[in-house]
């Protein structure tokens, strides 16, 4: 089997895959700019123009695995190319939005689009990259991820200064139609020849929603009861969903790569880092404005150095994770983000603006350090035919991480601690849980026997 594409189709395949992973983080980040013009354009109160973002992040969770077990069944690249179509039409339609229900529409085609594109992008990473080179390319499709997130904010407030909020989402179709143009390089997977399971489909995405959709309504909700209904009805889908998934071969639910130790250890350490990372990011502009005093524009330049110092770092963490074990690297990262988290939590009376710049670099560089050596033990540890259920693990314990960390940080602000030193302190604790995780995998007895592609490139020592 080839290592790899070949060069140069596999830059015209990188290429692709990061416009592919731009478009569904800008899309993502621009619409909460536009969120106060969409309001008023629509006449409905704020409250209720926050689904227009909340929607879109619960499709994203309810789909990403099934479609990445969709993916498997019908060939990665076509999964692939058929989800930035769909994205692509589903923007054009919101030209068309006179209403919130239609918007809402709109905003859930758009997710299940770019669910179907992050579920199987892992997936093709792989087969695009050598083995040796799968750390290198997750880091930099890290750092598409970082810096499409420090974009978006900006591009979002470019947008409405010149156009109507409609334009807002088109900005993401220029680079939906290059992803699609230059989607013909990508590696060419051939189908799975076992039928997909609709009905396992259907229920892993009613387990997610219904667990998270409760969960939110008991933030934002006035029902109690109401909300733990929907949550209890989410997890006893859940448990017979889990019961029937063990008996599948191919389970949508990955439970057969959850079954290894070191892997079930990587998606806990990544899921408590995704809601600390969350958890800090969601809750430090409310300590900056009303605990500090920063302007809004000061609160931007004080939270930008977080994904920048993620552009450089995630790549280079992402080389060096095949060269030295992950479980060493993620327990680096975390104790870095840990210092850092205390020192956040720990800021002077009347911080300058190098005080917050410095502490919220070094604690992006420590996740930063994390994750890319975390997704690639994940993706390159798991079987080549299991490599989309792998990916859309990743894509699904990241999203389900920051859905948990806004739904924490909600629940501070309710009990009035969200805006001080808890938050921080509180991310500083779930770090350390990741980081135990992490340098759990050094263990012998935990580590996984190496995949066959693995064994050709590297020694054993480093697939870990």
């Amino acid at each position: 089997m080839m290592d790899g594409l070949p060069l140069p189709r596999r830059y015209a395949a990188i290429a692709a895959l990061c416009l592919g992973t731009a478009l569904i983080i800008i899309d993502g980040g621009v619409a909460n700019i536009a969120l106060p013009t969409i309001a008023r354009d629509l006449r409905i109160d704020q409250s209720s123009a926050v689904t227009v973002v909340t929607v879109y992040q619960l499709m994203l969770v309810m789909l990403l695995l099934p479609f990445a077990g969709l993916g498997e069944r019908i060939g990665l690249k076509r999964m692939y190319q058929i989800g930035q179509m769909v994205f692509t039409v589903a923007t054009l339609l919101c030209f068309f939005a006179k209403s919130l229900p239609f918007l809402l529409i709109v905003r859930a085609a758009q997710a299940m689009g770019a669910a179907a594109a992050l579920s199987v992008s892992s997936a093709l990473i792989r087969s695009t990259y050598p083995a040796k080179q799968l750390g290198s390319g997750l880091g930099i499709n890290s750092a598409i991820v970082s810096a499409g997130a420090a974009l978006a904010p900006s591009l979002g407030g470019f947008i409405l200064g010149v156009a109507p909020w409609p334009w807002v989402f088109a900005s993401a179709v220029p680079f939906a139609i290059g992803s699609l143009i230059l989607g013909r390089a990508l590696p060419d997977t051939p189908p799975g020849n076992t039928p997909f399971d609709v009905f396992g489909g259907v229920m892993c995405a009613a387990m997610f929603g219904l667990i998270i959709g409760g969960l939110e309504t008991a933030v934002h909700g006035d029902s109690p009861v109401v909300s733990a209904a929907i949550v209890l009805s989410g997890i006893l889908v859940g448990v017979y969903f889990v019961r029937r998934e063990a008996k599948e071969t191919d389970p949508i639910l990955p439970i057969d790569l959850l079954e290894r130790p070191v892997l079930r250890l990587s998606v806990i350490g990544a899921y408590t880092a995704f809601i600390a990372s969350m958890t800090l990011i969601i809750s430090m502009p409310f300590r900056l404005t009303s605990e500090f005093g920063f302007t809004a524009p000061e609160m931007g330049l004080l939270m930008a150095p977080w994904p920048l110092t993620n552009i450089i770092v995630a790549p280079l963490s992402g080389w060096l994770s095949s060269r030295i074990p992950a479980g060493a690297l993620g327990g680096i990262g975390m104790a870095i983000s840990i210092v850092a988290l205390l020192l956040i939590a720990d800021m002077p009376a009347h911080p300058t603006h190098f005080d917050v710049i410095w502490r919220m670099a070094l604690c992006g560089g420590g996740f930063g350090t994390f994750l890319p050596p975390n997704a690639r033990l994940i993706i390159g540890s798991a079987p080549r035919e299991r490599a989309a259920a792998a990916g859309g693990l990743v894509s699904t314990t990241r999203l389900l991480g920051q859905t948990t960390g806004a739904t924490l940080v909600a629940a501070l602000l309710a009990l009035g601690i969200g805006g001080g030193a808890t938050p921080p302190l509180v991310a500083a604790g779930l770090a350390f849980i990741a980081g135990l995780c992490s340098l759990a995998r050094l263990r012998p007895s935990i580590r996984m026997p190496q995949t066959e592609e693995a064994a050709d490139v590297q020694p054993a020592s480093q697939v870990r």
